[in-house]
C-alpha cells in the first residue's frame, strides 16, 4: 500500500503498559491539541485482552492528564487489537489494511521487540513503514550491530526511529542554538577556551518499583550509555551545513566516533557506588540493597560517572564528565561549561577570580552565565554574578516532540544504528573494568552527593589530572 502523506496510522504494540498510558498517550494528546490538521489513526495491540471500549477509556484518561481531553475526538474511533507481536500471522494481520503511513511502536521489553523485528523479516511491510523502538538498543556492541542488521532488513535506516526522548528535550536543543548562533560563544566553543564540560542527571528518586530492569542494567546502562552521550554529542558536534536528519546525524556520530575514555583507562576515568539507607526530604529510604525485586549479588551501580575526551582538533584535552544517580541530595540535572581563566589580570583587582561558566539546566529549563563583574560598592573588586534566562518547559514534552519525528517521517530526533553502536563501544571497556572488581563499588547515604571519600573538581564530580 502507497503511503499516503496526509494520514498516519499509529499502532502501539504493547498497548496496554505503563510506558504507553504514562508517556506515550500524554504526549500524543498534547501533540493532537497543539497540531489539530493532523490526520492520526491510532491502533492499540498487545497480548492482552482490551476491549476497545476499555482500550478507549485507557486514551481518554492518558489525554486528560495534560488536560487535552478534547484531543480524544481526534482518535475517538481508535481500536485495540489482542495480538501475538512476535507471531508473523499477527503483525501481518496488524499491518494489512492501515490509512495512509503506518508507524510501529514497540512499547514493549527489548527482548520481545527483537524477537518481533526477526518476526517482521519474513513479513511483506506497507510502503514507507516506521519502526519506533526504545531502548536499550542491544546489551553490548555486537548484540546492537545485530539488532540494526535485522531492522534494516525491514526498512531502510531512514525509517528506523531508536528513540530516546533526551534528544526532544527543549534544553538540549538549545545547546545547539547558543552554540551556533551567538557570536559571543561560538568562538570560543574549543579547547582553547574550554577547561572542563560536566554533564550530570542526578535525580533524589530511589528504585521506585523498577528493580526488574534498573537491578540489570544500573545508572552507567540507564542513564550515560545512552542518553547522557548523545547529549554530548550534540555539545560537541561540528555545526552542520543544516539542521535535517543526515547531517545532523553524521554530525552527532562523528563525535561519538571520537570519544574515547580519558587516557585509555577504564580503572582512573571511573567511578561507580550505591547508597544505603537515608533519608531524602524527609522520606526514608532503605539501602539499595534491601529494595525489593534486588539481588545484591549483581552489584548494580546506583551512582556513576566516567570522564571522556573528543579527540578531534576541536576538543582534545578537555576532560568531560558524564554522572548520573540515584537517592541523592538534590535533583542537579545540568550541563556545566567551565571556561579557562583569564591569561592576566591587573594588579589591583581583588574578589572572584573564578573561570566563567555556562550552565544549562534540565529541567527547569534554563541557561545561566556566570561571570565575574566589577562591585557596585567598589568599582576594583570583582564580583560574581549569573545572567540568566528561564527557557520554560518549551511547547511540546519531549514525547511529543519524538512523535512529532515520528509521525512527520522525519528521524532527525532518533539515535541512529551506527550511534548506538558507538555509545556501547565507548562504555564497554568501563563495564569491563566493573564486572571484573577492578574499580570498587563504593556506597554513600541516601540523600548525599556521593561517597565522601570520592575527590572532587569545582563542580563536585571526578577529578581527573
Amino acid at each position: 500500500m502507497a503511503a499516503d502523506a496526509e494520514t498516519t496510522t499509529l499502532i502501539i504494540l504493547g498497548a496496554s503498559g505503563d510506558l504507553t498510558s504514562r508517556l506515550l498517550l500524554p504526549a500524543l494528546g498534547q501533540l493532537i491539541a497543539r497540531e489539530s490538521s493532523r490526520s492520526i489513526r491510532l491502533r492499540g495491540a498487545g497480548i492482552e485482552e482490551v476491549t476497545d471500549d476499555a482500550w478507549r477509556d485507557i486514551v481518554r484518561t492518558a489525554f486528560a492528564t495534560t488536560d487535552t481531553a478534547s484531543a480524544f475526538d481526534a482518535v475517538s474511533d481508535t481500536t485495540y487489537t489482542q495480538a501475538d507481536i512476535t507471531s508473523e500471522a499477527d503483525l501481518k494481520a496488524l499491518l494489512d489494511g492501515n490509512e495512509g503511513r503506518v508507524a510501529l511502536y514497540f512499547a514493549v521489553p527489548p527482548g520481545i521487540a527483537v524477537k518481533a523485528c526477526e518476526a517482521l523479516t519474513r513479513v511483506d511491510v506497507p510502503e514507507g513503514l516506521i519502526l519506533a523502538l526504545e531502548k536499550p538498543f542491544g546489551s553490548d556492541e555486537a548484540s546492537a550491530h545485530e539488532l540494526n542488521e535485522t531492522l534494516v532488513k525491514i526498512v531502510p535506516e531512514a525509517q528506523i526511529f531508536r528513540i530516546d526522548h533526551f534528544l526532544g528535550r527543549s534544553t538540549t536543543l538549545n545547546l545547539v542554538g547558543v552554540r551556533v548562533a551567538n557570536r559571543l560563544i561560538e568562538p570560543v566553543w574549543s579547547a582553547e577556551h574550554i577547561e572542563s564540560v560536566l554533564i550530570r542527571y542526578d535525580e533524589t528518586l530511589g528504585l521506585e518499583g523498577r528493580a526488574g530492569y534498573y537491578d540489570h542494567a544500573g545508572a552507567l546502562i540507564d542513564m550515560i550509555q545512552s542518553h547522557l552521550l548523545q547529549v554530548l554529542a550534540i555539545l560537541a558536534l561540528e555545526p552542520p551545513a543544516s539542521l535535517d536528519e543526515k547531517d545532523f546525524r553524521d554530525a552527532t556520530a562523528a563525535v561519538l566516533r571520537a570519544t574515547h575514555l580519558w587516557d585509555d583507562d577504564p580503572k582512573t576515568s571511573s567511578r561507580r557506588a550505591r547508597y544505603t539507607a537515608g533519608t531524602i526530604d524527609g522520606r526514608q529510604l532503605p539501602s539499595y540493597v534491601d529494595e525489593p525485586g534486588v539481588n545484591a549479588a549483581n552489584n548494580t551501580e546506583t551512582l556513576a560517572e566516567m570522564t571522556v575526551e573528543v579527540r578531534t582538533e576541536r576538543w582534545a584535552g578537555v576532560p568531560i564528565t558524564l554522572r548520573s544517580g540515584k537517592a541523592l541530595d538534590d535533583a542537579d540535572r545540568e550541563v556545566i561549561i567551565r571556561f579557562r581563566p583569564v591569561r592576566h589580570l591587573p594588579d589591583g583587582l581583588t574578589g572572584s577570580m573564578a573561570p566563567s561558566v555556562l550552565r544549562f539546566s534540565l529541567g527547569p529549563d534554563r541557561v545561566a552565565l556566570e561571570l565575574n563583574l566589577n562591585g557596585g560598592d567598589d568599582p576594583f573588586e570583582l564580583e560574581r554574578a549569573s545572567l540568566r534566562a528561564d527557557l520554560g518547559d518549551g511547547a511540546l514534552k519531549a514525547y511529543a516532540e519524538v512523535l512529532s519525528g515520528i509521525l512527520d517521517g522525519d528521524a532527525t530526533l532518533a539515535v541512529r544504528g551506527d550511534a548506538a553502536e558507538q555509545c556501547w563501544r565507548i562504555v564497554q571497556p568501563v563495564l569491563a573494568a566493573w564486572r571484573s572488581g577492578d574499580v570498587p563499588l563504593d556506597e554513600y547515604p541516601a540523600g548525599t552527593d556521593g561517597p565522601g571519600t570520592w575527590p572532587k573538581h569545582p563542580d563536585g564530580v571526578l577529578a581527573v589530572d
